[in-house]
């Protein structure tokens, strides 16, 4: 929220769909676990809405670019022929000069490229090449964007020890009522018969 609202105020910030892509992706991924699950839509939309902006102009923006990067290889996003859904927003970006880099815009690039090609993202020289090429296109900080993505993908593999530890102890403490149950139960039980037998 703190990195939308700074890029929101800043005058050479324009959205795109990489950006958005960012967002959803980011959002989506890091609130895996929260419960109620019904909540989730209802805080993104406070998020988003909290900015002045749109959250289904979002969720629709990274919906067409998830789907189009799920059709098209990786080398064919970098270079959009009249038809390609990245031909305006990689166009608008590459003939910006002010264009206005941001970690969330580097989620979203991550995650066509994770979506065009799944193999790319799990072999680390690939993704550097990868992440070379589009760096080169877009003219942004090659070593920047390796950073964002590493803290990127560091937090996610966080979170999913986080979670996984939760899910133990939330384990852990319900097989502890269950046992001080049985027990009371056991021990009514006994009463029970100690009664009756008296």
């Amino acid at each position: 929220m703190v990195e939308m609202h700074l890029l929101a105020v800043n005058t050479d910030f324009r959205y795109d769909p990489f950006y958005a892509l960012g967002v959803v992706t980011t959002f989506d991924r890091f609130m895996q676990g929260y419960r109620p699950d019904a909540d989730k839509e209802s805080i993104f939309n406070a998020l988003c809405q909290s900015l002045e902006s749109d959250p289904q102009q979002y969720r629709g923006d990274a919906q067409r670019l998830v789907s189009a990067a799920s059709q098209t290889s990786w080398d064919a996003i970098l270079i959009p022929d009249k038809a390609s859904e990245f031909r305006d927003a990689l166009n608008a970006i590459t003939s910006n000069p002010k264009f206005k880099y941001s970690r969330l815009f580097a989620v979203g690039v991550y995650t066509v490229l994770e979506t065009s090609s799944p193999e790319t993202v799990k072999d680390a020289t690939k993704l550097t090449e990868a992440l070379k090429q589009v760096c080169q296109a877009l003219n942004v900080s090659e070593d920047r964007v390796q950073k964002d993505l590493e803290l990127y993908r560091s937090n996610l593999e966080k979170m999913v020890q986080v979670q996984a530890v939760i899910a133990d102890a939330l384990a852990a403490d319900r097989k502890k009522r269950e046992e001080r149950a049985q027990a009371k139960a056991t021990e009514a039980v006994s009463k029970d018969e100690a009664t009756s037998e008296s």
